[in-house]
C-alpha cells in the first residue's frame, strides 16, 4: 500500500507557493482559531482555565430547543434526505417571512428569501454578488470577518474605527464620507465582538444616508451602494434594549439591504447549519444561483425542522426566555466582577459577548518585559490568571488599545466565578 506522503515534493511549502493563486497565498486563517489551539493545549496539560474565546455554545450549557432536535429526527425518519431546492424549501422561506412580519412589521414574499448552510455562505455570496476586484468595501471596526471576505473578493477595504463611548457603533456622520465611493457596506447588531447594539434612531439615520446616496447615484448612473445587515444575534438582547430592522424604520432602503440571519445564535444551533439572506427578488435569483454552484445548501432535515420551529411562537418564546436568562446571568457575573475590580468594560446589551479593556501597558509581562501590545497582555492573562480572551486585532481593530472580547457561550457560572478570583489575585501581584 503506497504511503502518499512519500510522493510529496521535498519542499512542500515551495510547491504550494507555485501551485496556489496569489489570492490563496495571501489568505489568512482565523486568529481566534489559533488562540483556541493554544488554550486547548494548556487545558490538556491540566492548567485551570476559563476559555472566553469561543464564539460558540457548549451543548451541555446551552442545548438547542427540544422541538428543533425532535423535528430533525422526525424529518430524517420521514425520508427528507435528498437535495433541497437551491433557494431552500418553500416551507422554510414562508416561515421566515411570517417570523419577520410578526417580529418587525415588514411584509415580504418567499421570493425574497434564500436559504443556505448557515450565515457564512450568504455573507460570502453577498460579497461575491456586489464586489468586483478594486471595488470599495466599507465596514466598521471592530467587527467580525469582514477583512477576510474583503481579501477573498480583492476589494479595496475602507474601515471606520468606532468609539467605545458610542458602544463601538458608527454614526451617520462617521459614515457619510466613506460611503460615497463604496459598493458594499456592512453592519452587525447586536455585534460580535462587542456585545453592543446600535440604537434605532442611529440606525434610521444610517438608513436614510444609504437612501440619499442611492438617489444621487441613480441620477448619475452609478452602481448602487448595497448594505449587508447582519442580525444573527438579534433575538439575544437584554433589559430594555430592543433590536430594530432598518427596513422597518426606513422602508425606502429595502432594495439596497441584504439581511443575513440564521438559527445558529438565536437557537444555540451552530452545528445544524441553517441560515438565510433576505434581499430583493431580482438579486435573490443570483444568490440562489451562486449558492447552488458552490453547493452551500442547508441540510434538508434541518430546514424542515427549522420551518416548524419558526411557525411556533410559543416554543420560540419558551426557549428564548430561558436561553437569554442563562446568557445574561453569565454576562452579568462578568459585568459585576469587572466593576468590582475597577476594570473598564461595556455593559452587555446583546449577543454573548462583553468588551473589556485591560490597561496593563508598562507592567511586567510573562517574559519580565513591560507589556506594550494586546498580545503581550493576552498571554499574561492566560498564563497568570488562566483567563483566555480574544484581542480586538482579531476583529480588524489593529491598534494596541487594550480592548478584548469575552464570550460566555461555552462556560459555566462556576468557571466564571473561579476566573474572577484568579484574575483578582493576578492583578494584585
Amino acid at each position: 500500500m503506497p504511503n502518499l506522503d512519500a510522493y510529496l515534493p521535498s519542499d512542500p511549502r515551495a510547491f504550494a507557493a507555485r501551485a496556489l493563486t496569489a489570492n490563496a497565498r495571501e489568505m489568512q486563517g482565523s486568529l481566534i482559531l489559533g488562540i483556541g489551539a493554544e488554550v486547548r493545549a494548556l487545558a490538556a496539560a491540566g492548567r485551570p482555565l476559563c476559555n472566553l474565546t469561543v464564539g460558540d455554545f457548549d451543548p451541555k450549557q446551552f442545548p438547542v430547543p427540544a422541538s428543533l432536535s425532535a423535528g430533525v429526527r422526525a424529518a430524517l425518519e420521514a425520508g427528507h434526505t435528498n437535495y433541497p431546492p437551491a433557494e431552500g424549501i418553500a416551507e422554510l422561506r414562508k416561515s421566515v417571512c411570517g417570523w419577520y412580519k410578526r417580529s418587525f412589521g415588514i411584509e415580504i414574499s418567499p421570493d425574497w428569501v434564500v436559504v443556505a448552510s448557515g450565515a457564512r455562505p450568504v455573507m460570502y455570496s453577498t460579497y461575491r454578488l456586489f464586489l468586483e476586484r478594486g471595488d470599495t468595501l466599507v465596514y466598521c471596526v471592530p467587527s467580525w470577518n469582514n477583512g477576510y471576505y474583503g481579501q477573498l473578493t480583492e476589494a479595496v477595504q475602507v474601515t471606520v474605527a468606532t468609539k467605545a463611548e458610542n458602544d463601538f457603533m458608527p454614526t451617520a456622520e462617521e459614515l457619510a464620507e466613506p460611503l460615497k465611493g463604496a459598493r458594499l457596506f456592512t453592519l452587525n447588531s447586536p455585534q460580535n465582538p462587542t456585545g453592543t447594539m446600535i440604537k434605532p434612531e442611529r440606525l434610521a439615520e444610517i438608513a436614510r444616508l444609504v437612501v440619499a446616496e442611492n438617489e444621487r447615484r441613480r441620477e448619475t448612473g452609478e452602481r448602487p451602494l448595497m448594505w449587508m445587515w447582519d442580525q444573527v444575534y438579534w433575538t439575544l438582547t437584554f433589559g430594555a434594549e430592543k433590536h430594530a430592522h432598518p427596513c422597518a424604520l426606513v422602508p425606502e432602503v429595502a432594495p439596497y439591504v441584504v439581511t443575513v440571519d440564521a438559527i445558529s445564535k438565536s437557537f444555540a444551533a451552530t452545528g445544524l447549519r441553517v441560515g438565510w439572506a433576505v434581499l430583493a427578488p431580482p438579486l435573490a435569483e443570483r444568490m440562489k444561483a451562486l449558492i447552488g454552484h458552490i453547493g452551500a445548501w442547508a441540510p434538508k432535515p434541518e430546514q424542515v425542522a427549522t420551518a416548524a420551529l419558526l411557525d411556533d411562537d410559543a416554543a420560540m418564546a419558551a426557549f428564548g426566555e430561558g436561553f437569554r436568562a442563562a446568557l445574561h446571568e453569565r454576562l452579568s457575573l462578568l459585568d459585576q466582577g469587572l466593576t468590582r475590580l475597577g476594570i473598564q468594560h461595556l455593559v452587555p446589551q446583546g449577543a454573548m459577548y462583553l468588551s473589556v479593556r485591560f490597561d496593563l501597558f508598562g507592567k511586567p509581562g510573562v517574559d519580565g518585559q513591560p507589556m506594550q501590545t494586546n498580545e503581550s497582555i493576552r498571554k499574561w492573562l492566560l498564563e497568570k490568571a488562566g483567563v483566555a480572551v480574544v484581542p480586538f486585532q482579531a476583529f480588524d481593530l489593529m491598534e494596541d488599545t487594550g480592548w478584548f472580547r469575552m464570550s460566555v457561550g461555552a462556560v459555566s457560572t462556576a468557571a466564571l466565578f473561579a476566573a474572577l478570583v484568579r484574575l483578582e489575585a493576578a492583578l494584585a501581584t
